[in-house]
């Protein structure tokens, strides 16, 4: 297992428990504790977690990964919504893409569309995420409207007023969002208050919201929010989701596919 991949899984477990120690993060990757110990010295160099006697924990409770250092996780949950996510997208039309995993797929879905491969343009992108920006500048077909604003790192998202200006003097046709966490009481949320501030921005700009959520983002909430769920049209999840999960944002007036 190559050093990225390693830390890629360390941080993961970390995430998901909390706490690691030496042997135990050893056992799970089935290297030796003394690579695990380097490993943890240099991740706690790079802030990515805090070294603890024997082991490591994370930040804190609203601890995020950073998007390089997320896996596939869900992957096939994710590609799935992303293509049903692209199929909402009529040709022609304005999209706005916020930063995330599941919005880094919708916008690949989109890329391979056949019916997006003409026009001028065949889509209109508006993104405030610098790798979905990346990825979609090399399709001619596409018009790429990037926010300005200050690089986050953690999600390669661009935030603060100069996003603000941008987004204030535009419309787009769906907002698509990747959220944190979407619960019926609580809304769409994200870990930071300036990226859910732009992400707010995004959706008020839009004539309809689609949120991107694979099912374990559903019935939780996280630090900051982004909107109210009446505020969405349509959840596009996978089928792990709970039915009663389904049916509580159902009858708060969401459309909701499970592909």
């Amino acid at each position: 297992m190559s050093r990225d991949a390693r830390w890629q899984a360390l941080l993961e477990l970390l995430v998901e428990r909390g706490r690691l120690d030496v042997e135990e993060a050893a056992g799970e990757l089935a290297v030796s504790p003394a690579t695990i110990r380097r490993d943890f010295d240099q991740l706690a160099e790079q802030q990515m977690l805090v070294r603890t006697r024997g082991g490591a924990v994370v930040h804190g409770v609203s601890y995020e990964l950073p998007l390089r250092y997320k896996t596939a996780r869900h992957a096939s949950e994710k590609q799935r919504i992303a293509k049903a996510v692209a199929d909402l997208v009529a040709p022609g039309e304005a999209v706005g893409l916020t930063g995330g995993t599941t919005t880094t797929e919708v916008a690949r879905a989109l890329a391979v569309r056949g019916d997006l491969s003409a026009g001028s343009p065949a889509l209109t992108v508006v993104t405030n995420a610098l790798n979905i920006a990346n990825e979609l500048t090399v399709r001619p077909q596409f018009k790429i409207v990037v926010t300005g604003g200050v690089a986050r790192p953690q999600s390669y998202e661009l935030i603060g007023p100069l996003a603000d200006g941008v987004l204030a003097q535009i419309t787009v046709d769906v907002a698509v969002l990747g959220v944190v966490a979407l619960d019926v009481t609580h809304g769409a949320t994200a870990h930071d208050e300036a990226e859910a501030a732009i992400n707010r921005l995004l959706c008020e700009r839009a004539q309809r919201v689609v949120v991107a959520a694979d099912s374990s983002k559903l019935g939780r909430r996280a630090f900051a929010r982004i909107c109210a769920v009446d505020a969405v049209d349509t959840l596009v999840t996978d089928t792990a989701a709970e039915p009663e999960a389904v049916r509580a944002f159902e009858e708060a007036g969401l459309r909701v596919l499970t592909v």
